[in-house]
């Protein structure tokens, strides 16, 4: 089965193969396109019900898992222009599309590979910057997005805390001085 399509004018038959590999990179594309981040893994030896459970747990992320060829993932990229991945594009290749915070998918696929060690993670894309393995482990180290937060909104509010208690031991004392000086002029006066 084959489709009539048009290059440069000229009538061309396109193999339904060859337009399924077109249709998939238009996918991939979108997926890369609307992704926030996404974390390459190798899944070799992973068994079925394995990978049914890991895409249970990053579904609860806001993750999308899929298999993938290497080939048409780099084609994909290419058009996006999102260059770096290619060296990580080899073997049999997982992608974890997050559309959710980045450290949460780490944190899943880093858990899910200590406890089943043949689940390998191989880099990863967070802010249109490739991220080798190593650092991809380290970014599941963090803690949540929400905890590191409301740390920074922490270290933000202790200088003011600490100024206000100044400012205010300082107006007490001011007061205390007038109250002070009223009560001598009052004595003195009376």
């Amino acid at each position: 089965m084959s489709r009539e399509g048009t290059k440069s004018g000229v009538m061309v038959r396109v193999s339904a193969k060859r337009q399924a590999r077109i249709g998939e990179v238009e996918r991939l594309e979108a997926r890369l396109r609307s992704a926030k981040s996404l974390i390459l893994t190798e899944y070799r030896g992973l068994t079925v019900a394995e990978i049914t459970e890991l895409r249970r747990a990053l579904r609860g992320g806001s993750v999308e898992y899929r298999v993938v060829k290497n080939s048409l993932t780099q084609r994909a990229a290419d058009a996006l222009g999102i260059r770096g991945l290619a060296p990580y594009l080899v073997g049999p290749t997982a992608v974890a599309f997050t559309s959710g915070d980045p450290v949460a998918a780490a944190k899943i696929l880093t858990a899910f590979s200590k406890r089943t060690p043949v689940l390998q993670v191989k880099a990863g894309l967070v802010d249109g910057r490739v991220l080798p393995r190593e650092e991809i482990l380290a970014m599941a180290e963090l803690p949540p997005r929400e905890v590191m937060v409301a740390r920074l909104m922490g270290i933000m509010v202790a200088p003011l805390r600490g100024l206000g208690a100044v400012l205010s031991g300082s107006l007490r004392a001011m007061v205390v001085g007038l109250d002070q000086v009223r009560q001598k002029k009052e004595g003195s006066a009376g």
